[in-house]
């Protein structure tokens, strides 16, 4: 039984959406087990916070010890293993149905590249958590009251 190039790269994605998910669901349990934040449990507030970080507006202690929290976390290199691991299930989808197409025959249709979309939400994320983790450099500008 060979697997061919189809079968490989499916046992590859597999495996890497496997340690991508480990490594995203060390980095929230690290979150879940820290003390909360005590703005973070306003409705809205991450936004509030970074946006007056963004426009360089002064904030108070708490803001400022919540923006530092939250480019901290966008910083993390575990935080980027849960886009890697959305989108290598994604990759796992379509690699999955090419390899099966390759194997009984057939042509590929639209159902082959639905594993695309969790691909680009995934880009998404990796793009909000640059936006966030670029931030740190304006952090010692927005000095707190």
């Amino acid at each position: 039984m060979s697997f061919g190039f189809w079968g490989a790269l499916t046992v590859l994605a597999a495996v890497m959406a496997l340690v991508f998910a480990g490594c995203a669901l060390v980095y929230v349990r690290r979150l879940e087990n820290r003390m909360p934040a005590a703005l973070g449990e306003k409705i809205g507030a991450h936004k509030a916070v970074l946006a007056k970080v963004r426009k360089r507006q002064t904030l108070t202690q708490d803001e400022f010890t919540y923006a530092r929290e939250l480019v901290a976390d966008a910083r993390s290199p575990l935080a980027y293993a849960i886009p890697a691991a959305i989108f290598s299930a994604g990759l796992f989808y379509i690699v999955g149905c090419l390899h099966e197409l390759d194997v009984h025959g057939g042509h590929p249709s639209f159902r082959t590249f639905i594993g695309g979309f969790p691909m680009l939400g995934s880009l998404n994320m990796l793009g909000q958590f640059r936006r966030v983790a670029r931030l740190k450099s304006r952090l010692p500008d927005a000095v707190p009251l």
